[in-house]
C-alpha cells in the first residue's frame, strides 16, 4: 500500500509511517504545535529523530 501511494503523488503518506511518534519523542502532547527551536534541535540530531524532524520542517515549509 506504502508504494501505491507513492506512485500516485501522495508520497507524504507513504513518508508517515508512524503518525505522531516525533511528538511522543519530543514530549509534545499531540495536537499542540512542536515549537521551530525544539524542532531544529531534533532536526540536528541522527537517527530516526532527526529524521523525522527533517521531514516535519521540510513539510512545514510545503504548507505556506
Amino acid at each position: 500500500m506504502k508504494d501505491a501511494k507513492a506512485k500516485h503523488g501522495k508520497w507524504i503518506q507513504a513518508a508517515i509511517q508512524h503518525p505522531g511518534a516525533l511528538h511522543k519523542e519530543l514530549g509534545v502532547p499531540e495536537g499542540k504545535k512542536i515549537p521551530a527551536k525544539k524542532l531544529a534541535k531534533a532536526a540536528k540530531a541522527g537517527g530516526k529523530l532527526g529524521k523525522r524532524a527533517r521531514l516535519a520542517e521540510t513539510l512545514r515549509g510545503l504548507k505556506k
